[in-house]
């Protein structure tokens, strides 16, 4: 009996060997191992170790030259509603002054980055903009009170400065090198939560945000991100992986306000030349083409005989001293190099303007129907901003619509009391988009109140209805044609012109 116990164990122990080496021979082990949960390799274990030391290195490398900024605006009360004291009752009705509205004060906050070890400081515009008082609080708790050097609401960039001295700063990267799925940190104060850092990657470049522009010279050269950025984090610094700064937290894309995945950045190359400006002259000395853009459409790209859709459309001028309409720049044309650049998008060409001065002169190319063009223009200045308020005015007295089928809109004639109520000039006195189909060929491109002026590239001038109808009939099956367009602006400010192109429904 022990005799053949001991023969069956030894049986079972060199089966068993001979399994586990005919399973490792099949890679049945790995498998095993895999289904199990997978052990790193020690290789792969150092990697991710320094991945984390990386990120350690950074943050405590870059959160003290990190601020956070405390604005305090104080509401006044309006005059409107005051008491009316007739003259020699002032000292009667004193005693009922405490009884008026008293002035609040309201405070938010921001972040910011030193730049300097004299107390420059780069944040968002929107933070510090109509502030009454500034205060800086430092990550060791210091408190300083801070000043406006300059800013800039086209580009949200604002500098300030505190009296201190022999800071800790910042180090500037170069925007133009970063890469998408390059890793980023988000510095700020999220929520009242002092000197967070959050990761993640650089998901686009380029971005242009429509909500957030403000005129026709705001840049549309984001950089987007999935490192959390809250309210709180607006003027914080965007970190690349070495801890150089290359970019500016400036919005998010949410529908709740809070974070949903993506926030937005300004280019720190950008940021820097305004803070440059800013800090010498006290304004932002920025060069411009003179022309409203817009990015290329597949119906642009065909109209223009372009084999790839990119480049940049010019819609119309900023005036009638712009640099573009003296070098011979028109509305249709589209741009596809400057300065022997190519610019595949209006962010690109925004990149090689704003790199240049007023009066330099830029080599630009463009397309026109077919054609190559080249300019070469003189840059102007951009304007200063001014706000203008429409005067309250009765609506107009409503025309009767005529329906274009092939469009999918219907248009009215501008009479001229809509002309003066929407300050149309005379010469885009064209006919005015009243209704726009839906799933119609003008949907998202027309808008109602948009007036048609012309047809191009002849420059055939719309001025009514027939004339309207009179144009499309003249184009055969699905083909694109271009519009001339003027939009008016709200509250009386002054209109644009801009291109439409779009591709007819067959008459047929």
């Amino acid at each position: 009996m022990p005799v053949t116990r001991t023969k069956i164990v030894a049986f079972a122990s060199l089966a068993f060997a001979g399994g586990v080496f005919f399973a490792s021979s099949m890679d049945w082990t790995s498998r095993l191992f895999a289904q199990g949960g997978a052990r790193p390799a020690a290789s792969e274990g150092r990697t991710l170790v320094d991945a984390s030391n990386a990120f350690v290195a950074i943050s405590e490398h870059i959160t003290p030259a990190v601020v956070s900024v405390q604005a305090e605006r104080v509401s006044r009360p309006s005059a409107r509603g005051r008491m009316q004291v007739p003259p020699g009752f002032e000292e009667f009705f004193r005693q009922f002054d405490g009884q008026q509205p008293q002035p609040r004060t309201q405070e938010s906050s921001g972040s910011g980055f030193i730049v300097s070890k004299d107390g420059y400081i780069l944040t968002n515009n929107h933070v510090v903009e109509d502030a009454d008082k500034l205060r800086v609080a430092m990550q060791d708790r210091r408190i300083y009170d801070a000043r406006v050097v300059g800013r800039d609401p086209t580009t949200d960039v604002a500098v300030l400065k505190i009296d201190a001295t022999d800071l800790t700063t910042v180090t500037f990267g170069d925007d133009e090198q970063l890469r998408i799925g390059e890793w980023v940190l988000a510095v700020g104060n999220p929520l009242g939560l002092d000197f967070t850092v959050t990761a993640g990657i650089v998901s686009a470049k380029g971005r242009g945000l429509q909500g957030l522009q403000r005129s026709q010279y705001d840049i549309s050269d984001f950089i987007q991100t999935d490192a959390a950025i809250n309210p709180g984090n607006s003027g914080g610094p965007l970190v690349n992986a070495r801890g150089e700064v290359v970019g500016i937290n400036s919005a998010i894309a949410s529908q709740t306000g809070f974070y949903s995945g993506y926030g937005f950045a300004i280019p720190i190359t950008l940021a820097k030349q305004v803070m440059d400006d800013l800090i010498a002259h006290g304004e932002v000395r920025r060069a411009v083409i003179g022309v409203s853009i817009s990015e290329v459409t597949p119906e642009d790209a065909a109209v223009a005989g372009l084999e790839e859709i990119a480049g940049v459309r010019v819609g119309g001028y900023s005036g009638d001293n712009s640099p573009a309409l003296r070098a011979g720049i028109e509305p249709g044309d589209i741009l596809v190099k400057a300065d022997g650049k190519p610019v595949d998008r209006v962010s690109a060409l925004q990149r090689v303007i704003r790199g240049h001065k007023p009066g330099d002169v830029v080599a630009v190319e463009a397309m026109r129907y077919g054609s190559r063009k080249t300019f070469q223009v003189r840059l102007g200045a951009a304007p200063r901003e001014s706000a203008t308020v429409a005067d309250a005015a009765p609506a107009p007295a409503a025309a009767v619509p005529t329906s274009n089928a092939r469009l999918g809109i219907s248009v009215e004639p501008v009479t001229a009391e809509v002309a003066k109520l929407a300050r149309i000039p005379e010469q885009y006195r064209g006919v005015r988009v009243s209704q726009v189909e839906a799933g119609g060929p003008a949907e998202g491109r027309l808008a109602v109140g948009d007036v048609l002026t012309e047809v191009l590239p002849a420059k055939r001038k719309i001025g009514t209805t027939a004339e309207l109808q009179r144009a499309i009939e003249g184009v055969r099956g699905a083909q694109v044609i271009s519009f001339l367009v003027y939009r008016p602006a709200p509250q009386g400010a002054a209109g644009q012109t801009t291109v439409v192109n779009l591709r007819l429904r067959d008459g047929r």
